[in-house]
């Protein structure tokens, strides 16, 4: 090996590492991004569930009974609840990152206000839709 190469290789190990995630605050923006990925990744997992419905209703009464069953329980509630929310949540993000993409609302506060305000409308959105949906059964 060449010297120089060597002396590269050395001159490269001794330069400032960049910071990792662990050393930094988290704050409501940086949060709410990452939520959004989340969501992202919940949503593909609802649309297994989705499927799951599908399936279960084309393979007979006996398969549709079952699955219904276990999405009636608390447990499967929690699931659809889990899922309702993460498609507001998504939803609302994306229409922050929508409107941020034409450049407007890229003042610090505003974001930080809109981070915030998107976990609240997230919650009261999804409530109130399964409150909708239990009134009109």
């Amino acid at each position: 090996m060449s010297s120089n190469l060597k002396d590269k290789r050395t001159q490269n190990s001794q330069r400032p590492m960049s910071p990792h995630l662990s050393i930094y605050k988290p704050i409501p923006t940086m949060i709410s991004s990452i939520m959004h990925r989340i969501t992202g990744v919940a949503l593909y997992a609802g649309t297994l569930l989705l499927a799951a419905w599908l399936l279960s209703a084309a393979m007979g009464q006996v398969h549709y009974d079952c699955f219904m069953e276990f999405m009636s329980s608390w447990f499967g509630r929690l699931i659809l609840f889990g899922f309702t929310w993460a498609l507001v949540f998504h939803a609302l993000g994306g229409i922050r990152h929508l409107v941020q993409d034409t450049g407007r609302g890229l003042e610090k506060d505003f974001t930080t206000n809109l981070a915030y305000m998107i976990f609240i409308l997230s919650v009261l959105i999804t409530v109130m839709l399964w409150v909708l949906g239990y009134n009109s059964l």
